[in-house]
């Protein structure tokens, strides 16, 4: 009797253990079902693998070992069976990038929202499969040596945010129907190659576009832009035309640069009256007086080397940095400027070569070391003396016969 109980709750026990065995392997099952990447995104990843290397003194690709899970490997995130980003390359600053080229089997990974690429030396051009990456929002390959042109068919990325491209080897013209991409908000390809005109960019949560240094050509209508636009880079080009009616509308400012480019006519006194940290319109065209309706509260002003005229306004003694230098003004420095700049207000006045006459400030006067002050080269003699940068030369006043001709 104690016998047979004996085998009943042996055969008991071992009924157990093999019910617990099959959940155990069950639930092993079902773990290495889930963590099994999608054939085509393995497949995908191996071939961008053999495309890239890192560079010396770089291991970003140390841990990518295809017998292990792909999801695990650095830069690779997944959701499910897919990939939804890559991040190639060691994100630390100062760290050494990647070299090769882009395969274009990075166009077979479906659900890719996000692609970055760090600075390194990787070359080529940009695969056109790329294209094919519906879900793709965020797209940033800057500062390696991408060469070609944008191709025409980006602009199939319906869902695509933020497109960084800045500081390659790009050639060619931006696509219009990249300017066409409906959800666009960053706009970033500056440091490279491309020439043309821009097209007029159509989203309306565009907030920043930059496209400096480049070889871009033509004028801007007044619809170029949304009216969303906060951050406006244009510099380094040769960009010519009026802007008054496109500024007119970008109301959301809080940077603008136009400088170095060939554009023309007067500066809309409603710029002066954004919500910008910095104008930069130097080195261009601009022409007429200077209009202002209110005190101007921008901490950077720089209209140097244009063609303006009239009397400089006493509404810019708020102006921290005001370069006005190289124009047409005439008539008096206005004592307001004189005041803030004495009082440590204004750390940068810098008035030389124009058509100015006097100004009122005691020759005794000390000018505080944390600013600058520069009035050579107009129709006066400078009744302080103060260091001027080497551009503005070493005469100090303009020939008469200047200031006369001007006055006529």
């Amino acid at each position: 009797m104690v016998v047979h109980m004996q085998n009943k709750d042996m055969g008991s026990s071992h009924t157990w253990l093999i019910l617990i065995g099959l959940v155990l392997f069950q639930c092993k099952f079902i773990f290495f079902v889930s963590a099994i990447l999608d054939p085509v995104d393995f497949l995908a990843l191996q071939s961008i693998r053999k495309s890239l290397d890192d560079l010396p003194g770089s291991n970003f690709f140390a841990s990518w070992d295809f017998t292990s899970d792909p999801c695990n490997f650095a830069g690779v995130y997944c959701e499910g069976d897919k990939v939804i980003a890559l991040n190639l390359g060691d994100p630390r600053a100062g760290a050494p990038g990647l070299s090769g080229r882009l395969d274009p089997a990075i166009g077979k990974l479906s659900a890719l929202a996000e692609l970055s690429i760090v600075p390194g030396r990787i070359m080529g051009r940009l695969p056109v499969t790329i294209s094919n990456l519906n879900e793709l929002r965020f797209l940033a390959i800057s500062r390696n040596y991408i060469s070609g042109e944008i191709p025409e068919s980006f602009g199939e990325l319906g869902n695509l945010k933020t497109l960084d491209l800045s500081y390659n080897q790009l050639t060619g013209s931006i696509p219009k129907s990249v300017g066409s991409l409906p959800e666009l908000t960053n706009f970033i390809v500056c440091h490279n190659k491309l020439f043309g005109n821009v097209p007029p960019f159509t989203s309306q949560s565009l907030t920043r576009v930059d496209v400096k240094h480049n070889d871009l050509s033509g004028s801007l209508g007044p619809t170029s832009f949304p009216s969303s636009i906060q951050y406006l880079s244009l510099s380094w080009n040769r960009f010519s035309g009026p802007v008054d009616r496109l500024l007119n509308r970008l109301d959301r400012l809080n940077y603008l640069d136009l400088s170095l480019n060939q554009f023309n006519g007067n500066i809309p006194s409603c710029l002066f009256t954004f919500p910008i940290s910095n104008l930069q319109l130097q080195r261009n065209q601009f022409s007429g007086p200077v209009q202002l309706e209110n005190e101007v509260t921008i901490t950077t002003v720089d209209l140097s080397y244009n063609r303006l005229w009239g009397e400089i306004s006493p509404l810019f003694s708020s102006v921290e940095n005001l370069y006005l230098n190289n124009n047409r003004f005439s008539g008096r420095v206005p004592a307001s400027l004189v005041d803030r700049l004495l009082a440590a207000n204004i750390q940068v006045l810098y008035l030389q070569h124009n058509f100015l006459t006097g100004i009122e400030i005691n020759p005794m006067a000390e000018i505080p070391l944390s600013s600058s002050l520069c009035l050579q080269y107009n129709c006066m003699v400078p009744p302080v003396q103060t260091p001027c940068p080497l551009k503005a030369g070493t005469q100090k006043t303009r020939p008469t016969t200047q200031c006369n001709e001007y006055k006529g």
